[in-house]
């Protein structure tokens, strides 16, 4: 079966599950459990993260898809064993555990995201073996923390195998604005120390005239806000997500 989805616009949170958010997002009294639900309630996508530390167990992914509407999306960040330690490097085995477990959210699965770790620097060929192995059945997007990734070899080398480029803020620094594929990938990590401070109403304006001529060129767009102190990610969420029907 296959994991595309029609092009559009998709916007929410990286993770949902943050005790800091009681009371400024979710009702004191409202159970963990009943989260995911009340999260869906505003967002029909979610960036799964704590998959970089951990896999969730298939009873976990069967009981999340369970707990949200139909249509409901759920990107998720690969395990940092393939792009952390390994360094993309012999990841055959834990690939293929990896999809095993992601393969339970069936037609929510989203976009998988491969996060490169900062100070690793370039290697063409090493990105090229691990594309290789990718299954096509899925869709997949690169952040690529080291500058010295954002480079035009690397730009065509996922053109060629139709894979994203993820775009994204971090601390004040924004990666270059390109484009690899049929889907744009967008991670905001936010304006101060990382994964904090609120964005700007001007710059996220700014991001929803480019999201909004992107899915008008037929990409699937992908915004997910990773400011998850104080809730400012829902915040800015939702304020992008007015800005995008205005």
């Amino acid at each position: 079966m296959a994991h595309f989805f029609p092009p559009g616009i998709h916007i929410g949170t990286s993770g949902w599950h943050y005790e800091h958010w009681r009371g400024r997002y979710y009702p004191l009294t409202l159970p963990t459990g009943e989260w995911l639900t009340f999260y869906a309630r505003d967002f029909h996508c979610v960036e799964v993260n704590n998959s970089f530390y951990r896999l969730p167990s298939p009873k976990t992914v069967a009981q999340w898809t369970q707990q949200v509407p139909d249509g409901f999306i759920f990107a998720v960040k690969a395990s940092r064993l393939m792009t952390h330690m390994k360094k993309l490097k012999n990841c055959q085995a834990p690939l293929q555990q990896f999809l095993r477990v992601v393969s339970g959210f069936g037609d929510k699965l989203g976009p998988i995201l491969f996060q490169l770790p900062p100070r690793w620097h370039l290697n063409l060929e090493r990105l090229r073996d691990f594309l290789h192995i990718l299954p096509k059945e899925y869709q997949y997007t690169f952040e690529f923390r080291d500058p010295s990734w954002h480079c035009q070899p690397v730009y065509e080398l996922l053109e060629a195998f139709d894979m994203g480029f993820c775009q994204f803020d971090l601390a004040g620094w924004q990666s270059p604005e390109v484009i690899t594929s049929a889907l744009v990938y967008i991670r905001l990590h936010g304006p101060g120390a990382a994964y904090s401070g609120c964005c700007d109403a001007a710059k996220l304006r700014q991001w929803s005239e480019k999201i909004k001529q992107w899915a008008e060129e037929g990409r699937s767009v992908f915004v997910f806000f990773d400011n998850d102190q104080n809730a400012y990610a829902v915040k800015n969420a939702r304020q992008l997500q007015a800005m995008i029907r205005s």
